[in-house]
């Protein structure tokens, strides 16, 4: 599978000569382009030695068999979704998820001990001589 980035200076390359190159003599399975500046995404599969133009979806997704996933624009970048539609996180996506389901539950956390505080004060209990 090749995923090509397009520019102003290789776009006819790439879906051209390139495409030529990638078809008949890699045989490449899957060959698709994306130009960040217009968003294009297009995608080819290879059947009987000749690329096919692999069609949107509603979601204007490509489906790369070779990935089993999907490919599609959101927010003006080339993402990757599951055949369940869910976005496949970046290593930075998954670990700043990671940390705020941490900072999420370390304040969960910090307030049962501030209830926790409250109630034996309310109790008498002097914590300052506890700890």
């Amino acid at each position: 599978m090749i995923i090509e980035l397009l520019s102003d200076s290789t776009a006819s390359v790439n879906n051209g000569l390139k495409k030529q190159i990638y078809q008949n003599t890699f045989r490449t399975p899957d060959y698709f382009w994306f130009d960040p500046n217009n968003s294009e995404l297009r995608g080819f599969h290879l059947v009987d030695g000749q690329y096919q133009e692999i069609e949107l979806t509603a979601k204007s997704w490509l489906w790369s068999q070779q990935l089993g996933l999907y490919l599609g624009v959101e927010s003006g970048k080339l993402r990757f979704f599951t055949p369940d539609d869910q976005l496949v996180m970046l290593p930075e996506e998954e670990a700043n998820q990671q940390l705020q389901q941490t900072n999420q539950q370390l304040e969960q956390e910090r307030q049962r001990t501030e209830i926790l505080a409250e109630r034996l004060r309310a109790a008498g209990i002097d914590l300052e001589q506890i700890f």
